[in-house]
């Protein structure tokens, strides 16, 4: 069954980048044993990112200016990036720009996805957006030895335990690991009609295909 997965890495005080959206906070860390990262991405079929992350991504690897790039890092995977503006988008990459809810968009990333794994690679709210629209399966997060004033918040949402399972905890180098599953909210099903419902319906629909 295919999982959509909010993967990333944070500070000790949940943090994903720092008031300059800069993460060399991040790249000072002794780097992990990389084994376990491309576990994860080998299932990954398709990626969902915000404009921000996007950004970030082409100007830190310059990828608009080394266009071949982009398969060595990604391979064959659909990018779909979450904007309401006008983005360049290196030559040969395979990338969609969507706009709107998660809900909407969701059939076409589940199908660029085939029978494997959904990576929300960030930010933190869109991860929350698909939170809330009942998408959202798990969770993994590498904790760095790093405390941080401010920034981009790692999951802007009230989360309580009974929405969180914690099913394993790993020492990467000086990076805590840890894999939540996201246990749907108690109580009654969602309306027929609403988001939340279309998006559930949507997401047994293409576990059952």
């Amino acid at each position: 069954m295919s999982k959509v997965v909010f993967y990333t890495a944070t500070s000790l005080n949940g943090y994903i980048a720092d008031e300059a959206n800069s993460l060399e906070w991040l790249f000072a860390v002794e780097a992990p044993d990389w084994q376990q990262y491309e576990e994860f991405f080998d299932a990954v079929g398709a990626m969902v990112e915000g404009s921000t992350t996007y950004e970030w991504v082409l100007n830190f690897e310059g990828l608009l200016e080394q266009p071949e790039k982009w398969k060595e890092l990604y391979g064959s995977r659909r990018t779909f990036v979450f904007t309401s503006r006008d983005l360049p988008k290196p030559d040969g990459a395979d990338v969609q720009f969507v706009s709107g809810g998660v809900a909407d968009a969701f059939p076409a990333i589940a199908e660029a996805a085939g029978d494997k794994d959904i990576w929300v690679v960030g930010g933190g709210d869109l991860a929350g957006q698909f939170l809330d629209a009942g998408l959202l399966t798990e969770l993994q997060i590498s904790v760095a030895p790093v405390a941080l004033t401010g920034g981009a918040p790692l999951l802007p949402r009230r989360i309580e335990s009974d929405r969180l399972k914690l099913r394993s905890v790993e020492k990467m180098g000086q990076f805590a690991h840890m894999t939540y599953d996201v246990v749907p909210p108690a109580g009654p099903h969602p309306a027929p009609g609403t988001a939340t419902a279309t998006a559930t319906a949507m997401a047994m629909a293409t576990a059952e295909a």
